[in-house]
């Protein structure tokens, strides 16, 4: 009798984790709709708003300052006040977010609407940490796993995001996008309501002597993981940033770009479902390389041609890599740091991944205007080999369980 007890017991502690990781998948959806969304029309906005078009890139890249500038006040945040505080937050943020630019189109301002990128950006940065929370609410033997599938709530986004631009776009005619920004408000409020019914852990204990953050950047496994993540991150989203530019140069309309960005959407989180089990069948590391090669074969189709075919296949190819490479960084992050570090460490790994995107989203406006669509491809093939370096030579002497 105590030994079916005890069993009842570890099968009812299994059900509720595997229960919040679900839950954690939904909130994980709602939050990327909104910037799978805005990935698919922002560009656009940018470029019919702004006098300059060299600055239709700016109001994505202000939002991935933000969401980099985030990481920091988050971390602080989820230490003191836990993970639940953070996320209601973050929601606030994403629906402040999508009222200001849904404004800056109903007066016709390129500022105002690049205004609504800061507290959008920041509510982004706090969603990111969605994937750590899985880790820390999962046992270590399903981590990876949770990670990835809360990770694949990104699949959700990726179908409903561009098809609510495609939908809503038009309702509140000649104000395009205008009702988009509207519908996605009500997502963070969506988001909230799941939260409230998510156990999460309690702050992490603090640590009797404090660790100095040098001595956590100096690691080679948080080098690896958070360079790797910086180089996946960007290159992707340098790519992705100007594929609706590029499109529109070759005659595409709205609705076609969107469908390449979900396909591309799609491609980056369906993976989720079974890259928890590739790494913890071949490994972090093999899984990354495996992402860079196929970033690699993103450029070789992207400057092979301009159809609508070689679109969705570059981009498709694109969403791929990123997983892989992402998804392996944010696992082999968790060799780099003890638990009373966590936040630490995820904290100074998102500031430096999303300060990579910033740049890439501000420069990937200016190289597409300056230089054109074959020049932006190839720029991603250094930064692809700087990653290969990272996962190859630098190795953790100990690993640490996160």
């Amino acid at each position: 009798m105590p030994d079916t007890k005890v069993q009842e017991t570890l099968g009812g502690a299994e059900r509720a984790m595997k229960r919040d990781v679900r839950l954690l998948f939904f909130c994980q959806a709602l939050m990327n709709a909104s910037v799978v969304g805005q990935v698919a029309m922002g560009a656009l906005v940018g470029y019919s708003l702004a006098s300059d078009k060299a600055l239709a890139t700016l109001p994505l890249a202000l939002q991935m300052v933000a969401t980099m500038a985030a990481s920091i006040p988050a971390g602080i945040i989820f230490a003191r006040l836990g993970r639940r505080v953070g996320f209601l937050m973050g929601a606030a943020g994403s629906f402040c977010g999508a009222l200001t630019f849904a404004l800056g189109i109903w007066m016709g301002d390129f500022w105002v609407y690049t205004l609504g990128a800061l507290p959008a950006g920041i509510g982004f940065g706090i969603a990111q940490h969605y994937r750590f929370a899985a880790a820390e609410v999962a046992s270590p033997a399903y981590r990876p796993r949770a990670i990835s599938l809360v990770m694949a709530g990104g699949v959700l986004a990726a179908i409903f995001g561009p098809e609510l631009v495609k939908h809503s776009k038009d309702l509140f005619a000649p104000f395009l996008f205008l009702g988009t920004y509207l519908a996605l408000a009500v997502l963070p409020i969506l988001c909230a309501v799941l939260l409230t019914q998510v156990r999460l852990p309690p702050p992490p204990p603090r640590p009797k002597v404090a660790v100095p953050l040098a001595r956590i950047l100096r690691r080679p496994a948080f080098l690896a993981a958070a360079g790797t993540a910086a180089m996946g991150y960007g290159v992707m989203n340098l790519l992705m940033t100007s594929t609706p530019l590029e499109m529109m140069a070759c005659g595409f309309g709205v609705g076609a770009s969107a469908t390449v960005i979900q396909a591309h959407a799609v491609a980056m989180f369906a993976p989720g479902f079974f890259t928890g089990r590739l790494i913890a069948r071949f490994g972090a590391r093999q899984i990354i390389t495996a992402g860079i090669v196929l970033n690699a074969l993103c450029v070789a189709v992207a400057v092979d041609g301009e159809s609508f075919g070689h679109f969705v296949a570059a981009l498709v190819l694109l969403g791929l890599g990123w997983n892989f490479m992402f998804t392996g960084a944010t696992t082999m992050l968790g060799e780099s740091h003890a638990p009373e570090e966590r936040v630490k460490a995820q904290t100074a790994n998102d500031f430096i991944v999303f300060g990579t995107v910033a740049c890439t989203a501000l420069g990937s406006g200016a190289i597409h205007a300056g230089a054109g669509w074959v020049p932006l491809n190839l720029l991603v093939l250094p930064a692809l080999a700087f990653a290969l370096g990272l996962t190859l030579f630098l190795r953790p002497a100990v690993a640490r369980p996160a």
